[in-house]
């Protein structure tokens, strides 16, 4: 039985730039840790004086909210630390935060919110630290809950005064960017009672499809073509899988060519080697790269990037069954390679090595980037905030390091292929299999064996696998980031896709 859910995509609050404030809009400012005086009041005429300072009682810490003081046309001042871009994003999430707080009370007290707030900006805001702050308020008040409760109200439209309009532009992306992350979200927080594979295709088309082109397979044409680990993965479940293809065409004919390749499981128990208990539940965001996919190509498409971007999700879930596939299974994928089955709780590759071979064979990329909530390795090698990098060469991993930097989004490079003094080279002979091509878990560090795995079926091709286990959900909030579904990589495809345009 499907359970009724938010609508989708999460409404986020509007931001946009004007020249000139509004004297019947509340007014917020922000302050420096290094100086607790909101420069931008001078423009009103405001007098500035050690009380109205006292009264505020700011620190400026990136994250700190106060009321402005009793007569004063500010209403919240808000601390940006020390001015570095990624204390503007946390500076806009906690002023959202403090805003829907003040919603929330006036609704429930009978007084009709103010949904509406402007934000002066200091004059040395550039588009750098806009863009930051842009992210944290429009990501800073979301929320996921499938409840009875009414939603509460909620901060409606941000309007940032400055004297420069040429802000505009760097708003209107970042504001792009933060509905990727909320859509992303939003598809992985979906509980898996109403998520299976073909809702994930609909979902796709219901949203990439207004701006991309997007075609959805079913199980037919998966067995017509050979797509073997997919077929294999989904044969455990009542619920068919599906291979869905988004891409994006920009004017320019000889536009480089990117694949993106999300794993789109939308519940994992593990299968036959089934998963403790304890944390299965959280299994309905194992889809988590194939979402980030989904809302990075649309995200692209809205931005009209002049690069050619096509994104794969093989959607399947893994289940126990008779029909269930099972650890010394043969599997022959697309293309013909074949791999030795030993864990079935190492299905996202399955379903990957399906979507790498298709990417190689069909439409020879200029990059392929893989995303997948794939090893609990790397949650524990690298925790729960950063990613792992495996890159085919240096310039292909240099490349993501830049786009994740410009998401805020952090990611460490883990050692892969045959670059000199790799640890990887240990292991590059562990994936043969003695019955098959490969085998599904070779010995080795699990995150490193995993992508040795995968790049057996990139044909050589400048290669990156982002492996976000850990950062893809959050146990708890911080920042502009929520408990539960994160987002996490969706904002780096996008700016990785840019630096080919």
């Amino acid at each position: 039985m499907h359970t009724s859910v938010p609508a989708l995509p999460t409404a986020l609050p509007e931001v946009e730039v004007i020249t000139t404030a509004r004297r019947t809009t509340p007014l917020a400012v922000v302050c420096r840790s290094d100086d607790a005086a909101p420069t931008s009041l001078s423009a009103r005429g405001e007098e500035l004086s050690d009380e109205w300072v006292s009264a505020v009682a700011m620190t400026g810490k990136a994250g700190e909210v106060q009321p402005g003081p009793a007569g004063s046309a500010v209403r919240w001042v808000a601390g940006v630390g020390d001015g570095s871009p990624a204390q503007w994003r946390t500076a806009g999430a906690a002023l959202t935060k403090a805003l829907n707080a003040r919603i929330a009370q006036d609704a429930d007290a009978g007084r009709s919110p103010e949904r509406t707030v402007q934000l002066e900006l200091p004059s040395s805001v550039g588009p750098d630290e806009v863009s930051e702050l842009v992210c944290g308020l429009r990501l800073g008040g979301y929320r996921y809950a499938v409840t009875a409760e009414e939603q509460a109200p909620t901060v409606r439209a941000i309007r940032l005064v400055t004297a420069d309009p040429a802000l505009g532009e760097p708003v209107r992306r970042a504001a792009v960017l933060a509905q990727a992350t909320a859509l992303a979200r939003d598809l992985a927080n979906t509980p898996s009672n109403v998520k299976d594979p073909a809702w994930l295709a609909r979902m796709a088309t219901r949203t990439a499809g207004k701006v991309a082109d997007v075609v959805v397979r079913d199980e037919k044409w998966l067995a017509a073509q050979g797509f073997g680990g997919v077929l294999a993965v989904g044969g455990g479940s009542a619920r068919p899988p599906r291979f869905v293809e988004l891409s994006w065409r920009p004017p320019a004919k000889k536009a480089p060519h990117v694949v993106l390749v999300g794993k789109g499981i939308t519940f994992d128990t593990g299968g036959i080697s089934i998963k403790p208990a304890d944390g299965m539940h959280l299994m309905r965001t194992d889809m988590a790269g194939g979402a980030a996919v989904i809302a990075a190509v649309e995200a692209i498409a809205r931005l009209g990037l002049d690069v050619r971007v096509t994104g794969l999700v093989p959607c399947a879930e893994n289940h126990v069954s008779g029909s269930a596939y099972r650890p010394g299974d043969v599997v022959r994928h697309y293309g013909g390679r074949t791999t030795e089955v030993t864990n079935t709780d190492a299905e996202g590759r399955m379903v990957m090595a399906d979507a790498l071979a298709y990417a190689v064979d069909r439409l020879r990329p200029d990059l392929i980037v893989d995303v997948a909530t794939l090893t609990g390795a790397m949650k524990i090698s690298l925790g729960l905030r950063t990613g792992g990098l495996f890159a085919s060469t240096d310039d292909v991993a240099a490349k993501v390091l830049s786009a994740g930097e410009a998401a805020g989004e952090r990611w460490w490079r883990m050692p892969l292929g045959s670059d000199a003094g790799s640890v990887a080279d240990e292991f590059a002979e562990a994936v043969r299999s003695e019955i098959a091509d490969v085998r599904q878990c070779p010995p080795g560090p699990g995150g490193i064996a995993a992508a040795m795995f995968l790049r057996e079926f990139t044909d050589g091709l400048p290669w990156a696998h982002l492996d976000i286990a850990g950062p893809a959900r959050a146990d708890r909030t911080y920042d502009e980031v929520s408990a539960g579904a994160t987002g996490f990589a969706a904002r780096t495809l996008v700016e990785l896709a840019a630096a080919h345009a």
